[in-house]
């Protein structure tokens, strides 16, 4: 293999380089670094290329790309004595180079931050008038699905019914136990500088089967099964198996949607049962060992203060917790768009928005009970 040399020539304000030797990636180090330290300060620029006996896309790089910076300086850039392999090769590199845009600094001042908080308002009101539509798609197919049973995806439900409640019995049994722990023993805690240890049943019973129980299952599930609901459905969309889905005829809504909004409205309410139970066991057990309040006693004040509304109105809020995870989820999943990075991004939009919403919905039902006295 020739050696690759290069060499420069000034003439008034025009630069010379001609190159030599054989120029392939293998043997580009030999005169790489004299090629990045040209400074094509010149008017004119000739590149003589007769001594060059081969090229390939490397080489054909090094010299589009100081090319590319003396074009970039004011100066015009000539080949010479190139064949027509060479040349086609040149401006195919030529046309395909990338090139460096600096990054803009972004503007500062009021203006600028009015603009940019009034994009977002907007992108906001777009985004929740486009979920509230999804939202309805929803309920329309739900209710299309009471109306005509047979159109239901049995397996689908079965599967989904098993992953997001079967498969999460133990994560949750074991939640509520520990939270039943926790508030007998910061409880006893406190209640023993007064004397009055034995309300610490109430205490368990109303906290957990009201508030703690359903909402920190749902937390879970949202955590749980709704980003497993984006990223399966994300990787779908990036795949493009729901437009393949569409073109045989078939509803994603009613093929994916529906079925996961239907196993959690199933399985939500059980799993928010067994984290009370669970809590209360904890409680229980907890309040036993700290307090010395007997697993009968605990029982009977149970029943002597506890109101079975307690129980209900932590459960009635479950559908409503599983109606909003499942959609956000399956509506997120739908916004992806272009590669996997869009399927990340939207899982962690999901998990947030749908424990927010939890949150502020659990916040509108106990200010709704505390008004009706319930």
């Amino acid at each position: 293999m020739t050696q690759l040399s290069i060499a420069l020539e000034q003439i008034n304000d025009s630069l010379r380089i001609a190159v030599a030797g054989e120029m392939v990636t293998q043997s580009l180090e030999a005169v790489e670094k004299g090629f990045r330290a040209i400074h094509p300060d010149a008017d004119h620029i000739v590149f003589d290329l007769s001594g060059l006996g081969s090229l390939d896309t490397g080489g054909a790089w090094l010299i589009c790309d100081l090319a590319r910076r003396a074009s970039a300086a004011g100066a015009t850039v000539t080949y010479e004595n190139v064949s027509a392999t060479q040349s086609a090769l040149l401006e195919t590199v030529a046309q395909n180079i990338a090139t460096e845009i600096p990054a803009e600094a972004p503007p500062r001042g009021f203006v600028p931050w009015l603009e940019s908080l009034g994009r977002r308002t907007v992108g906001a009101g777009r985004d929740t008038a486009s979920m509230l539509g999804f939202l309805g798609l929803t309920l329309h197919r739900l209710a299309r699905t009471l109306v005509m049973p047979w159109r239901l995806r049995r397996a689908a439900l079965v599967s989904q019914m098993e992953e997001t409640g079967f498969k999460a019995l133990p994560i949750v049994a074991l939640m509520g136990f520990l939270i039943g722990v926790v508030l007998a023993f910061q409880g006893a805690t406190q209640l023993k500088q007064f004397g009055a240890e034995i309300f610490v049943v109430e205490l368990i019973s109303i906290s957990v089967l009201r508030e703690l129980g359903v909402l920190l299952t749902a937390i879970i599930v949202a955590g749980r099964s709704g980003s497993a609901f984006t990223a399966s459905i994300g990787s779908m969309k990036v795949q493009e198996e729901i437009d393949a889905m569409q073109t045989l005829g078939l509803d994603p809504i009613e093929v994916l949607v529906v079925p996961r909004v239907l196993a959690l409205l199933i399985m939500l309410p059980i799993l928010g049962f067994v984290a009370d139970m669970a809590g209360l066991f904890g409680g229980a057990l907890m309040s036993w060992i700290d307090l010395g309040v007997s697993p009968g006693m605990f029982v009977t004040r149970l029943k002597e203060n506890t109101d079975v509304w307690h129980l209900a109105v932590g459960l009635i809020k479950a559908p409503f917790f599983a109606v909003v995870i499942a959609v956000i989820a399956c509506w997120q999943a739908m916004q992806v768009k272009g590669s996997s990075q869009s399927v990340g991004q939207r899982t962690t939009s999901s998990v947030v928005q749908a424990i927010f919403m939890v949150i502020a919905i659990d916040a509108l039902f106990s200010i709704f009970f505390s008004e009706v006295g319930v």
